[in-house]
């Protein structure tokens, strides 16, 4: 029996420990989608204790603390820091079997040096020990990136974003890990929901030209893209929780859109058609400025429509679709193909079930001479725990390949979740050492050994052009 999280921890044989351990536990890692704040990468935030840390806005530990009864007041409500970390320490040897264990962990003893089992007992220690480490300044928030061997930074951003703070991270010579921003312009593409009238509005408040018509739109987007291009972004992020496509012409599309700026009712089709006529427009500026496009495809998001209303989106209420979506997916890509426009592409899949769905519409639009052009990305959300990133890994291997793989994103709000790439690489490590133990593949440790380096970071660092 090993020992809990010691040195071999998620590797369950020599081969995957010596992967590990010589190939994959130093190499630098880049978080190419994550939901950080550059505002505190720009400010070298300091955090007070360690609820403001581990707890602010970290919507997997919310989840795990409603389910055991927790009052909302102790989770997102006004009771003290210290009293909501009690609580969480009260959570913590319930969710086993849970990522949140091993994450909570491996973050205490990564950053804080802390190599105890966090439950009520040793709680008060903890939190005496963690704070005092976070009041000394040591683990501000470029420390954290720093330790974690952090090359790059991707962060989530909305196209009327003055990316402020990133211009000022840019600027200061003192920190010399990238930071760039993400184009995110879901916004631009769901006419159907409440707020699309008054984000119009703000984009064209932001160009400082009416948005009468969608050439108009077309241009200020155009005008957006362009500014976050002189600022480093090479990315672009696509929440399709249903992914749906239909033919449009420019004509149908704009006139669907002046309906919508009037907020009158639209039908299926009409939504339809302007979305798919939108992620088409989208994906050929990508292909132009040599962007890559995520699409994240199968959340449900805001089940419950009164912690919506009491707490606001992004608060743990959200879940898995079983939405259909092959054809449409296809059919989108295949346009942007046919004349040669498909940008470099990663596709995410919330539910598992899609998984092979995902791994073999990636190999129908392969090619251009960019290895793994269309990705199948990382286990995301709820399958970026072990059995997720298995999964994923899985059906990429057999139906793709996997060595060409751009490995794992944190996609967190938090500067401590850059555990989850070692999680990532101890999971892919063993995956691989299995398949040498078990006589499925040469132990040739020369290729092996690339094999793990290119999925923890050098594949990264040639698919989005950082290596130039």
């Amino acid at each position: 029996m090993k020992l809990f999280m010691c040195e071999n921890f998620l590797l369950n044989n020599k081969t995957a420990e010596e992967l590990y351990h010589k190939y994959a536990k130093e190499m630098p890692l880049i978080d190419y989608h994550c939901h950080i704040s550059p505002k505190e990468i720009a400010e070298n935030k300091t955090y007070e204790n360690i609820t403001d840390i581990w707890l602010g806005g970290d919507h997997y530990k919310w989840r795990a603390m409603r389910a055991l009864g927790i009052d909302e007041s102790y989770i997102t409500g006004d009771k003290p820091a210290k009293e909501k970390f009690m609580m969480w320490a009260k959570t913590m040897p319930y969710t086993i079997g849970n990522p949140l264990y091993h994450w909570t962990h491996l973050e205490l003893k990564r950053f804080f040096g802390i190599d105890k089992i966090l439950s009520p007992e040793t709680a008060e220690e903890i939190w005496e020990e963690a704070n005092k480490k976070l009041q000394s300044g040591e683990l501000n928030v470029r420390n954290l990136i720093k330790m974690s061997n952090v090359t790059a930074i991707c962060t989530t951003d909305d196209p009327v974003d003055s990316l402020e703070w990133h211009k000022k991270i840019k600027e200061d010579s003192t920190f010399d890990v990238s930071v760039t921003p993400t184009f995110r312009p879901d916004k631009a593409v769901n006419i159907e929901l409440d707020w699309f009238v008054d984000w119009m509005n703000k984009l064209s408040d932001v160009v400082g030209k009416p948005l009468k018509d969608l050439n108009d739109l077309e241009n200020a987007l155009l005008e957006r893209i362009e500014y976050f291009n002189k600022l480093g972004c090479f990315i672009s992020d696509h929440a399709l929780d249903i992914v749906v496509y239909e033919e449009a012409t420019f004509e149908e599309a704009n006139a669907i859109f002046k309906k919508g700026l009037k907020r009158e009712p639209l039908t299926e089709l009409e939504i339809k058609k302007y979305k798919g006529y939108m992620m088409v427009f989208f994906g050929r500026a990508y292909a132009k400025f040599g962007w890559a496009m995520q699409i994240h495809i199968g959340a449900l998001r805001n089940n419950s429509a009164r912690m919506l209303r009491e707490l606001g989106p992004d608060t743990g209420f959200d879940s898995v679709n079983d939405a259909t979506f092959a054809v449409d997916l296809s059919r989108l890509l295949n346009k942007l193909d046919d004349t040669n426009e498909l940008p470099k592409t990663i596709l995410y899949c919330l539910n598992p079930r899609d998984n092979e769905l995902l791994a073999t519409m990636a190999g129908n639009f392969q090619g251009g001479g960019i290895p793994g052009k269309i990705q199948f990305g990382s286990g995301w959300w709820f399958n970026d725990q072990k059995d997720g990133m298995e999964r994923q890994m899985e059906a990429l291997a057999q139906l793709g390949v996997l060595s060409t793989f751009i490995g794992m994103l944190t996609d967190s709000r938090s500067f401590l979740s850059y555990t989850r790439h070692e999680y990532f690489r101890r999971v892919l490590c063993n995956k691989l050492g299995t398949l040498v133990e078990n006589g499925e593949y040469p132990a040739n440790f020369e290729v092996l050994g690339k094999v793990v380096q290119d999925i923890c970071y050098n594949n990264a660092l040639n698919y989005f052009g950082l290596n130039k």
